[in-house]
């Protein structure tokens, strides 16, 4: 199913294509036929005819019951839902007269987030005069990715937007 939600499927009289192709109640292929015999193979089954590939020529329908088929899509989409791994960007602010021990502080907290496979986005702020100054911290930045080299490549080298400069670190592959 491309992207529709479960609800969009038509069922028994909402499907009028004139030809099907049929999968029946075990999952084996039925052939094509007209959507009139699918309804009345379906009947005589006394499950329901599920439109469940509308783009394809012909449609293709499946013999099922509606809602044991809807509870299993369902259960299908929660399934991939929960092996998906979100990535968070998570931020670390330094100032250009950042210690050393203040340094590494953040150093392992940034560590930390890469070892859990988020990215991390290192953002130098500058104040007032240290605007002018701004060039002159880029080592900052630079040292910051080096200690991390082991574990983290530069996704985006230092740039400067504003008031503060800014880099993103991801685990390495």
């Amino acid at each position: 199913m491309e992207g529709k939600a479960i609800s969009e499927l038509f069922i028994n009289e909402q499907i009028r294509d004139r030809e099907v192709r049929v999968i029946g109640v075990n999952g084996e292929q039925l052939g094509v036929m007209s959507a009139r015999e699918a309804m009345a193979l379906a009947e005589e089954a006394g499950v329901d005819l599920i439109k469940i590939v509308p783009t394809a020529k012909p449609p293709v329908c499946r013999i099922a019951d509606y809602g044991k088929y809807r509870y299993e899509q369902a259960r299908k989409e929660k399934e991939a839902r929960k092996k998906q791994k979100v990535i968070e960007i998570k931020e670390i602010r330094l100032s250009p007269n950042i210690d050393t021990n203040d340094l590494n502080t953040k150093i392992s907290a940034a560590r930390k987030f890469l070892s859990k496979g988020d990215r991390v986005k290192i953002t130098l702020r500058f104040r007032g005069r240290e605007m002018a100054h701004m060039n002159n911290s880029r080592h900052i930045l630079d040292d910051f990715a080096r200690s991390l080299s082991d574990i983290a490549v530069v996704e985006k080298p230092p740039k400067v937007e504003g008031r503060s400069m800014t880099m993103f670190l991801t685990e390495k592959r």
